[in-house]
């Protein structure tokens, strides 16, 4: 049940946000800011259920729809050999995963293979900050 609740909260904040996204401007980041894997590490090797936690240095985590100064939320990059649109709002399909409820770790479900996964920070509207906050892309091997 509350697994549901979450998902509800989650599509509201990201279909209000997308209502609004013409209208704001893209964030600022701050300048030392961060992101990265905590788990899994770069090279792991890793069953096709296997759990993801999310670091970040230097700004807060807010849910999607909630405008803070240096804040934001996370996205995971699966496969992407070429970045989105960082101006405008990321869309959620396989490749985009949002975590616009504020979430700072995850259960991914992957084929096996070789997959690479890489964090990027997006703002109150799924926007990227000016000066992106992205981590290095890492390599996994789903087993």
């Amino acid at each position: 049940m509350l697994r549901l609740i979450f998902s509800v909260l989650i599509w509201v904040a990201f279909s209000t946000s997308l209502v609004y996204a013409d209208d704001s401007p893209v964030s600022e980041a701050a300048a030392n800011a961060k992101v990265y894997f905590i788990e899994p590490a770069d090279g792991a090797v890793v069953g096709e259920t296997f759990s993801v936690k999310f670091g970040l240095r230097g700004m807060g985590v807010a849910p999607a729809g909630i405008e803070r100064e240096h804040t934001g939320h996370h996205h995971i990059l699966i496969d992407l050999e070429l970045l989105p649109d960082m101006t405008k709002p990321l869309p959620a399909n396989d490749n985009i995963n949002h975590f616009g409820g504020g979430q700072t770790e995850t259960t991914l479900s992957l084929k096996p293979g070789t997959h690479t996964l890489q964090l990027l920070l997006g703002n109150h509207n799924h926007i990227p900050h000016d000066n992106p906050v992205l981590s290095e892309k890492i390599t996994i091997t789903v087993e």
